[in-house]
């Protein structure tokens, strides 16, 4: 409603200042020119003369007032104006009327993890989240599931005493998926479906295993194409994210051919929901005669060239390529004398010359980092962001939630204030450009933060590891606690470990590790990928828990560096 008050007001401003203008013209310029014998606007006092010319310059140059109050009315437009649904021509995504159509979004984790629930609804009305969003200029939302998470019944990591999260008391995953959905459409927000998992633990290396069949994949599509069908503002399938390590492009083994299996998901995906736009992801390498030595997981797509995808219908065809700073990991050639310079053949060559090939349009569906303590990153990021500028391309950040280990999110630890450098940054991508947005207010009191006692804060001084453990949102059934494992020395530890005593708390969700429970003692080990701390690098592993008594908080905290062989 309030979007719809600004373009209100900005029309009657507009209506205004044509009818003063022309009045002004008519009775003091046009007559001057017909008549100068009556000579009117000569006869005028000067004051008057002074005053007359001080509004029409007011009105004629009003285009910074109209657009303070139109920002958001114009991002609404953008939206409500856009006609569903989207397809392709060339290189571009389009409305229904044929108009250009840039994918603006960000990603909201959780659902593809063990809370079955968009992160920080413990800490926020997920209603008051989806404004925030819109707010900020962007209009998508990538929206992250897994397999086993729409299977199950239950969700956790919700605090149903805050605003409009008493809603979602008692419902399945797939129906808290339903609301956010609803909700966005009422928020003028798209949302992009991603088959992040297949179980709630990783992100396997193709689009079967983890106990799942490609059947089991294929039909989970199915379900949501046919949920879906009539909710115009879900508006695609991104069919598989981050295909790596055995994933091929253009070999055409069955078993690793990630190009094959696209087709056949989208192909079968299109005929229930034709009007979904079709998202496939890269791969990481096995792409036969590829140039570049190193790619993201899901970002190699130099095998279109050769090989592309063939869809049914090929007007719904979006290539999706992931891209990311040294702050996830320092890649060889963020080392390149020619950095960042380097990276613009780099990108040329792994996924746009589709786009300037006019091939099909290019959504960069993650990227992201942290803009501080890292000059490399902040190029890079800086780097990418003129580059998405200059070549009109959609994109999906990584990630909303500020509890994205190695890129941090839109929004800060709290939760509800906006890291600002980040995403003024952003902003240059948006046409139309917002005011410094303030942090969130909270609707309700903030709950004091509990520091967990640390029997250990620095742990073996010969490893130079560091542990810090905070309990950083607390509220009546539950409580999440981040543990970071800091890495103070000039050299790479490998094999850390963390155990804890927890006597009143069960774990329902868990992020970066292994977590495991005998007895009330929990051994965390790290994921494969996280087994290695780089020098001065900072390893954050966190969870969320249902209180069972008042002696919930973990204790006896201690970190150590395993023996290696």
């Amino acid at each position: 409603m309030r979007n719809y008050i600004f373009l209100f007001l900005e029309r009657i401003f507009q209506k205004l200042r044509t009818t003063f203008l022309k009045v002004f013209y008519s009775q003091y310029f046009h007559q001057k020119e017909k008549n100068l014998k009556k000579n009117k606007f000569q006869k005028i006092k000067p004051y008057k003369k002074i005053l007359i010319f001080i509004i029409s310059l007011l009105f004629c140059l009003n285009s910074n007032f109209t657009n303070i109050l139109s920002g958001q009315a114009s991002l609404a437009k953008a939206v409500t104006t856009m006609k569903l649904p989207l397809s392709t021509r060339g290189a571009k995504i389009v409305d229904a009327k044929g108009n250009r159509v840039l994918l603006q979004g960000v990603n909201w984790f959780g659902m593809e993890t063990e809370t079955h629930a968009p992160h920080g609804l413990w800490k926020r009305d997920y209603k008051e989240m989806l404004a925030q969003i819109k707010t900020l200029g962007y209009n998508m939302i990538r929206l992250p599931y897994s397999v086993e998470t729409l299977r199950l019944s239950e969700i956790s990591g919700v605090d149903f005493t805050i605003g409009s999260n008493r809603e979602l008391e008692g419902k399945t995953p797939i129906e808290i998926m339903d609301a956010v959905v609803e909700e966005a459409q009422r928020q003028g927000l798209l949302i992009l479906l991603d088959s992040h998992r297949l179980n709630n633990k990783r992100i396997p290396e193709l689009w079967y295993g983890d106990g799942y069949s490609e059947a089991d994949w294929i039909n989970t599509w199915l379900q949501l194409a046919q949920r879906y069908k009539n909710q115009t503002n879900v508006i695609g399938a991104d069919l598989k994210n981050e295909p790596h390590g055995k994933a091929s492009w253009g070999t055409n083994d069955l078993a690793t051919d990630w190009r094959l299996a696209a087709e056949r998901a989208g192909n079968a995906i299109s005929k229930i929901n034709p009007n979904w736009l079709i998202v496939v992801e890269g791969v990481e390498s096995n792409v036969p005669g590829q140039k570049l030595a190193h790619h993201w997981q899901g970002g190699n797509l130099e095998g279109v060239l050769r090989y592309p995808v063939r869809l049914s219908q090929r007007n719904k065809l979006v290539y999706s390529p992931h891209e990311y700073g040294p702050g996830v990991y320092d890649m060889p050639y963020f080392s390149d004398e020619k950095f960042p310079q380097n990276l613009l053949h780099r990108w040329q060559i792994g996924f746009h010359y589709i786009s300037s090939q006019n091939r099909a349009p290019i959504l960069i569906g993650e990227f992201g980092g942290r803009l501080v303590d890292n000059e490399k990153e902040a190029i890079w990021f800086s780097k990418l962001i003129k580059y998405i500028k200059k070549k009109k391309l959609s994109f999906a950040v990584w990630s909303w939630n500020p509890n994205s280990e190695d890129t941090g999110g839109i929004l800060l630890d709290d939760w509800k204030s906006v890291d600002i450098p980040k995403q003024q940054l952003i902003s240059q991508l948006f046409r139309v450009k917002l005011p410094q947005m303030p942090a969130a207010r909270a609707t309700q009191a903030q709950k004091p933060q509990t520091q967990i006692q640390n029997t250990n804060p620095v742990m073996a001084t010969a490893t130079g590891l560091q542990l810090t453990t905070k309990i950083y949102s607390d509220w009546q059934t539950g409580f999440c606690t981040s543990l970071k494992i800091i890495n103070n020395t000039n050299q790479s530890v490998q094999n850390w470990q963390l155990k804890f005593n927890m006597n009143q708390a069960k774990i329902k969700n868990s992020w970066n590790a292994n977590f495991k429970e005998v007895k009330g003692t929990y051994t965390v080990t790290p994921l494969d990928w996280g087994k290695t701390i780089q020098p001065q690098k900072v390893r954050d592993v966190g969870f969320c828990a249902r209180k069972l008594g008042s002696d919930y908080s973990p204790q006896q905290v201690k970190l150590q560096v395993l023996a290696t062989n």
